[in-house]
């Protein structure tokens, strides 16, 4: 079977025998992907968006670029490093990061500022933080508390009343259910080496915080979006093989612990995808196939089903949703920060950033444009708004803040991306072995990235997993 692009591009022809193929565009996938390409191993990538990238994509409406939130890339992995660099090829900026936190009508400098993050409290407020966190330091010398949710964590490192203050309502917001319920894994994966102490630290001496990603002071990001990097990837991959896009998995087929075949079909344009049998789905076979798509999807899409038990897990492990909301600005610039993040509940929104402050070219001279992130789950209040009822919403709590002003906004954009992040609840551990072992079973199978493998990993990571799964691969087709 020939697979043909867009292009009409001749694609080598999969079989069990030599090809590889991928579920998902992501930074992952698109990794692992190009890889096996530029080890001349044949690859086919199918991903259902019109676009590459998963949630590290950039997207183009007239002259403004934004991502889904920013995305900076940051890495301790020098052969990550190399990796990105090689495909950037110097089309990228060194930006400065300036994060603030925006509760009770005030600026806190992120990471925490000694001189606002505590002693701009009261001196009330300011000696019970320090008292609280004494009193964890010491209560950890004989043994400390068991540590199960975040809130656990975040008590033993910094104090309940530092919890109370910068913690608790953003993280409820940006996960919907209460911090006792969120996972301690969560913490252990996003700010591994965070205390109070290390916070103090990087604020009265400066520290760079390179070992410690939360804290790092710069990144580096593609002058024309984060998505620039995926782009890259692509078109490695494209150069002998192909990535199609809008083109939808609904059946991974499977016999004996191996799989099979996947069946794919056409979303939208069938010019992008690749063409299938008259009822426009088709069945591609290869020898290896990697999934970097939602590890519940993946579990769904199974045929035979699953045993019981494996479909009851799938069905406990839940993701947290995304709206953006993007507004547009008749004005040159409206913040000198990369983030401002909103905890208080009595703005919906959970965070902003301006996208001209990451790079120049995401805006046409004397614009600007606002990304906003609301978090929620789908089908809750938020992802069943109108795109008009959520850019109204956008720019009245912007006007609130002191941002902007009505008059300024040229237009509006709402994207809503579900599956965003994994939701790691109390307990999800168990469930989540209980899958990965039955996949671990399966000859040919591998899976990678933030949402194939239910993990929380920043962009550098996900690509890491991408290319260890292509040097795996590659391994194995040696021996």
């Amino acid at each position: 079977m020939t697979i043909r692009s867009k292009s009409t591009r001749s694609v080598p022809a999969l079989s069990r025998k030599d090809g590889t193929v991928i579920l998902g565009g992501g930074l992952a996938g698109l990794s692992t992907g190009c890889v096996l390409a530029r080890a001349g191993r044949p690859v086919v990538v199918f991903e259902s968006d019109s676009i590459v990238g998963g949630l590290s994509k950039t997207i183009v409406q007239g002259e403004f670029r934004f991502d889904l939130g920013g995305h900076r890339f940051i890495t301790k992995n020098q052969k990550v490093r190399y990796f990105v660099s090689d495909l950037l090829n110097g089309e990228f900026l060194t930006v400065t990061r300036k994060s603030k936190i925006y509760m009770r009508q005030k600026f806190v400098d992120y990471p925490l500022n000694p001189s606002n993050a505590v002693f701009g409290l009261g001196m009330h407020t300011t000696l019970k933080a320090i008292y609280d966190y004494g009193r964890e330091k010491i209560r950890n010398l004989f043994g400390g508390r068991d540590i199960v949710s975040l809130e656990d964590w975040v008590v033993s490192n910094f104090g309940r009343t530092m919890f109370n203050l910068y913690f608790k309502e953003y993280s409820e917001k940006v996960w919907g259910i209460e911090c006792r319920r969120i996972s301690k894994e969560w913490v252990e994966q996003r700010i591994r080496g965070l205390s109070m102490w290390t916070t103090m630290k990087n604020a009265i001496f400066k520290f760079s915080g390179r070992d410690i990603e939360t804290l790092a002071d710069e990144f580096i990001y593609p002058r024309t979006g984060i998505g620039r990097i995926s782009d890259r990837l692509k078109e490695e991959i494209d150069k002998d093989n192909a990535v199609f896009t809008n083109t939808r998995i609904s059946k991974i087929t499977h016999e004996g612990f191996t799989i099979k075949s996947v069946t794919a079909g056409n979303t939208q344009d069938k010019n992008t995808s690749a063409p299938g049998s008259s009822n426009g789905a088709y069945d591609i076979e290869g020898r290896e196939f990697v999934s970097s798509i939602p590890l519940t999807n993946f579990i769904q899409m199974m045929a035979p089903s699953p045993p019981e038990d494996i479909l009851n897990a799938a069905s406990k492990l839940k993701y947290r949703d995304l709206v953006v909301v993007v507004t547009m600005l008749d004005r040159e610039k409206v913040t000198d920060l990369t983030w401002l993040y909103l905890p208080e509940k009595s703005i919906s929104i959970g965070r902003i950033h301006e996208p001209k402050n990451w790079s120049p070219d995401m805006a046409p001279e004397g614009k600007t444009h606002i990304v906003s992130e609301y978090f929620c789950f789908e089908g809750d209040d938020i992802w069943k708004s109108s795109d008009k009822e959520l850019a109204s919403l956008t720019v009245a709590q912007l006007e609130e803040i002191g941002f902007i002003s009505e008059k300024d906004v040229i237009n509006s954009y709402v994207v809503r991306v579900p599956k965003a992040y994994p939701l790691f609840e109390v307990g999800y551990e168990k469930y989540y072995t209980k899958i990965i072992d039955y996949l671990k079973k399966f000859s040919n199978l591998n899976i990678a990235g933030r949402s194939g493998m239910f993990r929380y990993y920043n962009m550098d990571i996900a690509m890491e997993s991408g290319i260890i799964v292509a040097e795996d691969i590659l391994d194995k087709l040696r021996n």
